[in-house]
C-alpha cells in the first residue's frame, strides 16, 4: 500500500470513529507515522483527502459493477440487461451489490461517517443525501422508466415505483449497520422483497 493509499485509509477510519470534524490533519498523519508536512505533499487539505475518499469509493463501485457485468450507472445500458434477466440471477445480482455496500471497507466507513454528521455538518448532509438518497433514486428511477416504456414493467407512476424498490433496500442495510447480527435475516428478506417486486410489477421472465 502507497502512502497516499494509506492516508486514504487512516482518514477514513478516523472520519468514522470520531466524525469528520472532530478529525485534524494531524490526527491523519499521526496515524499514518508520518509529520503532517509530509502528508501534505500528497493532499493540500483534509477536504481534499475527503474528495479523494469519494473518487476511491467511485473507482471502486466501477470495478465492481464491471466484475457483476452491468455498467452501473449507465440507466439505458442497464435496462437491456435486467429485462432479460432470469429471476435467479435477479436475486443474485441483488445480494452482490447488497453485500458489496455492506462489508466494502469505504462505503461502510464512509457511511458510518456520515450518519455521524448528518445533523452537525449540513454539507455533509447534502452528501449523504446525495450519495444514498437521490443518485440510486435517479439511475433506479431511469432504469425503470426505460424497462415500463420497453413494456416490461407496467406502472403509472414510475418515481413511486423506484422508491417501493429502493427505499426497502437502503432500510435492510441501515438495519445490518447497526445490527450486523441479523445479515441473514436481511438476506433472506431481500431475497423475498425483490421477488415480490418483480412480480407485482410485471417484469417478463
Amino acid at each position: 500500500m502507497t502512502t497516499k493509499e494509506k492516508i486514504l485509509d487512516e482518514a477514513l477510519t478516523l472520519f468514522s470513529e470520531k466524525g469528520y470534524a472532530n478529525v485534524f490533519v494531524g490526527d491523519i498523519a499521526d496515524r499514518v507515522g508520518i509529520k503532517a508536512p509530509s502528508l501534505y505533499k500528497h493532499y493540500k487539505s483534509k477536504k481534499a483527502i475527503f474528495e479523494a475518499i469519494i473518487d476511491e469509493m467511485n473507482r471502486r463501485f466501477a470495478e465492481q459493477a464491471k466484475a457483476m457485468q452491468i455498467n452501473g450507472t449507465d440507466a439505458a445500458a442497464d435496462a437491456g440487461i435486467y429485462k432479460t434477466l432470469p429471476e435467479d440471477q435477479l436475486l443474485k445480482l441483488g445480494r452482490e451489490f447488497f453485500l458489496y455496500y455492506l462489508h466494502d471497507d469505504y462505503n461502510r466507513k464512509f457511511r458510518k461517517m456520515l450518519t455521524l454528521e448528518q445533523f452537525q455538518n449540513q454539507e455533509l448532509a447534502k452528501v449523504y443525501s446525495k450519495l444514498y438518497v437521490d443518485d440510486p433514486l435517479s439511475y433506479q428511477g431511469m432504469l425503470f422508466g426505460f424497462m415500463v416504456t420497453a413494456g416490461v414493467l407496467k406502472t403509472d407512476n414510475v418515481r413511486v415505483m423506484t422508491l417501493h424498490f429502493y427505499s426497502p433496500i437502503y432500510f435492510m442495510l441501515t438495519i445490518c449497520d447497526r445490527e450486523p447480527e441479523r445479515e441473514p435475516e436481511m438476506l433472506k428478506l431481500l431475497d423475498e422483497h425483490i421477488t415480490q417486486f418483480d412480480r407485482l410489477y410485471g417484469r417478463n421472465k
